[in-house]
């Protein structure tokens, strides 16, 4: 049996990558970038950087960075609550996530976006990981019925008690770590135990142009020395917080992941940090960032295909929609998202179930996107060879009536060489039209309800149920909430 060819994008010259990654390490060097963390700072002098006059503005030399490539590993290990399953990220391996931090919701049966509540945000993480093709959790709704300032923990507690599965996360801020990290430790068991079985990553995000403010840098600090790792979240537009090339955001790009990773690796060296990033092409006319845009969906592959040149695990927020509501819009976006970050091979993909440049959720979609993501992973599965000879054999005595249907080759590999997805309607017109000319979007709305109709909290542990209400109230009270929002009795 000849081995399966996996379908592999890679939208880079080898020349115009080497150029990218050259031009980025003289970025670095030359014009450095601005860091406004005083630990960070301190951390860079220590290691080689020179810091100008100013104070802020730090230039890497490029044996600096090219010993934190060195340090930085090439494969991280995630693994669920249980602690028995393991993610790989890294090489071709591809795991979609559900998008973060939205602040508004698709309100299904209104039709309109709203600001998300607690029973909204519990309701979103039991959908998510009921959605085996969603292989991570993430911590996608900010809810509106909790003081802002402990938006970042709220949105994690949650998360750890409906969701069995890693998540991907983050803080807005620097006080948050400290309550994040204790949660983690709790359902893990421990600071030993997290560091060597990592439950969740956390978003470290640079300001374009080349910048570090405070409190991601401080993210960066802190995530390598408990051993979680950071997914550096570059996000430059297109001629406006980046230059308006491809090529030049690019460079941009790959210069402000290469200094944060310095930054974790001077923290602690080894420490596990992800090649990631949201950039997008900006719309001049509208003044947007259009996440959807096939200039963006060039970019996230490209600077995947660098990152794996630098031997470093990737991310990009793809499969993911500007659309307002669940519309073709939705799914063309969606769907050439998806495909393209399957064929690059994207480690961490974060997007599905988002509208709106990345500030809306939507359950309905998310689960229209599961059955996307299923026919990425159908795709990068390739065609393989079942059979030697491939089908020569088939064709023995055949006739004018010849058919294939009864065959016991048909029955062995049908269900093997074809996907069989739920929502997508194969059925003729005329049971289309009996069935009520449901669409799709409609279709997933009552699948959700029913999903979610079946759905519990993962933890079960009372121990660890009780520590995580305890330091969740704890910090709620330093903001004058007395007592948190009840759970949902039924999600349906």
């Amino acid at each position: 049996m000849k081995p399966t060819q996996r379908p592999k994008l890679e939208i880079l010259s080898p020349e115009l990558a080497h150029q990218i990654i050259d031009e980025a390490f003289l970025l670095l060097e030359r014009q450095g970038v601005f860091v406004e963390n005083e630990e960070a700072l301190e951390l860079l002098r220590s290691g080689g950087a020179q810091v100008q006059s100013n104070g802020r503005q730090v230039c890497f030399p490029r044996r600096l960075v090219e010993e934190s490539l060195h340090q930085a590993p090439a494969e991280i290990i995630l693994y669920d609550q249980s602690g028995s399953r393991a993610y790989l990220v890294g090489q071709d391996e591809v795991h979609f996530n559900p998008g973060s931090a939205a602040v508004t919701i698709l309100d299904w049966p209104r039709q309109e976006q709203r600001k998300p509540l607690t029973q909204d945000v519990v309701r979103f993480v039991c959908l998510a990981d009921k959605l085996p093709a969603l292989h991570f959790q993430s911590t996608g709704l900010i809810a509106s019925d909790v003081p802002e300032e402990i938006a970042d923990s709220y949105r994690l507690y949650l998360a750890l008690i409906f969701s069995s599965k890693p998540v991907v996360t983050g803080t807005f801020r620097e006080a948050s770590f400290q309550v994040m990290k204790e949660m983690l430790e709790v359902v893990r068991g421990g600071t030993s135990s997290l560091r060597e079985k990592p439950l969740a990553i956390f978003d470290a995000c640079p300001s374009p142009p080349l910048k570090w403010s405070r409190l991601t840098a401080q993210s960066l600090i802190d995530s390598a020395r408990l051993g979680i790792p950071s997914e550096i979240i570059s996000m430059g537009m297109t001629g406006a917080t980046s230059p308006v090339t491809l090529a030049g955001t690019l460079v941009q790009h790959v210069a402000e992941n290469l200094s944060g990773l310095v930054i974790a690796q001077l923290a602690q060296p080894g420490a596990p940090v992800i090649f990631g990033g949201s950039p997008s092409s900006f719309d001049m006319r509208q003044g947007t960032t259009p996440m959807g845009a096939i200039e963006t969906m060039m970019i996230d592959s490209a600077y995947a295909q660098i990152g794996k040149q630098l031997n470093l695990p990737t991310h990009a927020y793809m499969g993911l929609s500007d659309a307002k509501t669940i519309d073709a819009q939705a799914g063309l976006e969606s769907g050439i998202g998806a495909v393209l970050a399957a064929l690059s091979g994207i480690n961490v993909v974060s997007g599905p179930g988002m509208l709106d440049f990345e500030s809306c959720q939507s359950l309905e979609k998310l689960l229209i996107d599961h059955e996307i993501c299923q026919m990425a992973y159908r795709l990068i599965e390739g065609i393989s060879q079942r059979d030697e000879p491939l089908a020569l054999d088939l064709f023995a005595g055949i006739r004018p009536d010849y058919q294939f249907l009864t065959m016991e080759h048909t029955r062995r590999w049908y269900r093997e060489e074809h996907l069989f997805l739920q929502l997508v309607d194969r059925s003729t017109y005329g049971d289309w039209l009996q069935a009520g000319k449901k669409t799709l979007a409609a279709r997933a709305h009552e699948e959700v309800e029913k999903l979610l109709r079946e759905a519990e909290p993962c933890l079960q542990d009372e121990i660890k149920l009780k520590e995580l209400q305890r330091i969740m109230l704890h910090e709620a009270k330093k903001f004058g909430l007395t007592s948190l929002p009840a759970f949902p009795e039924r999600l349906d």
